[in-house]
């Protein structure tokens, strides 16, 4: 089970294990923000501790790469979390389902952040290998790469609170 690590000032900083977690929160450098429902975590000597959903660190940390630019991996579950579970063809409201080339394959289009959006299975069925401009259709939004706090939003429903902007 994952938890999500924030820093002292809450800033979302990265997913670590329930047992990570629980080693944080025991040892003094982390405090327990949000208990994933009414589950515990009972030791050998029978003590029961609360199961950690959102952890924080007492002290601020700074590294490296936590400014980083890069975007994550490609992956459907990001992609689904960047186009909000929607088919990206203008005008329609079904679920995107499926994953979709805005260039396809066949003519060169590479499976990645700008060129991938999600289509429901009717839009991807009639798209096949044309471009947009064949059938005049435009996407909600262009497709772009999108920071790595997307790859978080995928992990637990319950965390938006702490990764969405107020």
């Amino acid at each position: 089970m994952s938890v999500l690590l924030l820093n002292a000032s809450y800033e979302p900083l990265t997913i670590v294990s329930w047992k990570r977690a629980m080693t944080l929160v025991l040892t003094g450098r982390a405090e327990l923000v949000e208990q994933d429902g009414d589950r515990v975590v009972r030791s050998a000597g029978g003590a029961e501790f609360p199961f950690p959903q959102v952890v924080r660190l007492i002290q601020m940390i700074s590294f490296a790469g936590m400014r980083s630019n890069e975007s994550p991996r490609f992956s459907k579950k990001g992609l689904s979390a960047r186009d909000n579970r929607e088919c990206q063809v203008s005008g329609c409201d079904d679920h995107g389902s499926t994953v979709d080339h805005v260039t396809p394959r066949s003519r060169g289009g590479d499976t990645s952040w700008e060129n991938c959006v999600l289509m429901c299975l009717e839009h991807n069925g009639v798209k096949g290998d044309r471009s947009l401009e064949q059938l005049g259709w435009a996407l909600k939004q262009t497709p772009v790469a999108p920071t790595s706090s997307i790859v978080m939003l995928t992990a637990r429903p319950e965390w938006d609170a702490w990764l969405l902007p107020a």
